[in-house]
């Protein structure tokens, strides 16, 4: 993510420090309840100390953002709520100016991620919810990507299994509410793309095929039975080999595919956490705008990417 725009630092832009109308100490430092407007054009509006915000306060860039909530010696500290220009919407903890510990981030595009955050990112347990399907990824994350243990879950079945850069990847199962599931693995399989053009040069990505095995009554998930996400592909393929060496009932969709990316926040997109635009601010550029994130969430986009399209290869399950 890009830091694009921050509150304005009153310490260290220079003598002048804008209009100022509250309360003073002995040092006349502003000191108490008061309210700025800084010369770039932000306002702000709550507690000082020893001249620095810190305690409760509002603060409204010029650009049309504004976080109500606590500071901490200039910065956004404690519990806050963070409006981006493009209606993106933080409500949760803030450490040293950052989305870090549990928050609630609202998308431009409706979609919501509940959870733990960590350096603004995604980091920890969370649920990403897809508004326009109502899909929802419950599981790990790390660094603003699904890595871990997850489970995706649909209007009529969910995926249950290992993720890995955001990626579906090992040992997984399919469970279906007709009450039977599908167990087998995601195994990562070279495709050619591009070189079309002579003078293109064929690249290969890397897409998570399913290979399907048994069909079996539900049984309880076990998210522990994941943890060792990789490690479980027990079926190596040769680095020429395609979906179609899987078998025709094995070639089922991958998860993903498809699947459109928009972004976090202005993007936590990539996270489809791309990285959320708008999330966040740098002192650089006071009042100029959020942060792009992503790592995973891109700005003004919105939303994350929705993987896992099952092998019922249902088209309404698209993210965006």
């Amino acid at each position: 993510m890009s830091d694009l725009g921050s509150d304005y630092d009153e310490e260290e832009q220079g003598p002048y420090l804008g209009e100022y109308e509250g309360e003073r100490n002995e040092k006349e430092e502003r000191h108490g309840k008061g309210k700025a407007t800084l010369p770039n054009g932000d306002m702000y509006d709550g507690i000082y100390e020893h001249g620095k915000r810190h305690g409760q306060g509002l603060y409204k860039f010029k650009n049309g953002a504004r976080y109500i909530g606590e500071y901490k010696y200039n910065k956004k500290h404690g519990q806050g709520t963070f409006i981006y220009p493009d209606g993106s919407k933080y409500e949760g903890n803030w450490v040293d100016d950052q989305r870090h510990g549990y928050g609630v981030y609202t998308y431009p595009n409706g979609d919501t991620y509940e959870g733990e955050w960590q350096s603004h990112l995604r980091h920890g347990q969370g649920v990403y919810t897809y508004k326009d399907t109502g899909t929802k990824y419950v599981g790990t994350w790390v660094s603003g990507k699904r890595d871990g243990a997850g489970e995706l879950i649909h209007a009529n079945h969910r995926y249950q299994g290992g993720w890995i850069a955001d990626q579906p990847q090992g040992k997984g199962k399919y469970v279906f509410d007709i009450g039977c599931e599908q167990h087998g693995q995601y195994i990562p399989v070279e495709m050619p793309q591009g070189g079309e053009d002579d003078a293109e040069e064929a690249q290969t990505i890397v897409v998570p095929k399913w290979r399907a095995g048994e069909i079996s009554a539900i049984s309880q998930y076990n998210p522990a039975e994941d943890g060792n996400v990789g490690q479980d592909v027990d079926i190596e393929l040769e680095s020429g080999d395609t979906a179609e060496g899987l078998g025709e009932d094995e070639e089922m969709q991958q998860e993903g595919s498809g699947d459109a990316v928009p972004g976090e926040g202005g993007a936590e997109g990539q996270d489809g956490e791309t990285a959320p635009a708008a999330e966040g601010e740098t002192e650089a550029t006071a009042g100029e705008g959020e942060e792009n994130q992503e790592g995973g969430e891109d700005a003004g986009d919105g939303g994350e990417e929705q993987t896992a399209a099952s092998p019922t290869a249902e088209d309404a399950e698209e993210a965006d």
